[in-house]
């Protein structure tokens, strides 16, 4: 499997938490980086935390505070707790993973296996 699988998307109300998960068919401790990325109706893909195969983090600025991304080495899994959730964090979101040792926020880094995303809906 080289598909990363997300699940734990759903419907939640403003306030409320949802954890997602991205389940990686490669071992995650090694180089290489793995991202939650999410992409709402008319808005473009945008980056929202990563972490590399050292377990360095980065979480975009509109969701520090709030989301977490964290991973289960032994499950090859990757979460993304999100608490506080606001209707602007209504999106799509992909879980991806590049093999390359890199900054994993940088925006050339080539994430190369997507996921088929879960929906996180929220509502005020």
């Amino acid at each position: 499997q080289v598909q990363p699988v997300e699940s734990g998307g759903g419907s939640v109300e403003a306030g409320e938490s949802l954890r997602l998960s991205c389940v990686v068919g490669r071992n995650i401790d090694s180089r290489g980086c793995i991202g939650w990325f999410r992409r709402a109706p008319g808005k473009e893909r945008e980056k929202v935390a990563t972490i590399r195969g050292d377990g360095v983090t980065y979480h975009t600025n509109s969701v520090k505070g709030r989301f977490t991304i964290s991973r289960d080495v032994a499950k090859n899994t990757v979460f993304l707790q999100m608490d506080s959730l606001k209707p602007e964090d209504t999106a799509m979101y992909y879980c991806a993973t590049g093999s390359v040792h890199g900054f994993c926020s940088d925006s050339s880094y080539p994430y190369r296996d997507w996921g088929q995303g879960t929906q996180v809906t929220v509502s005020s």
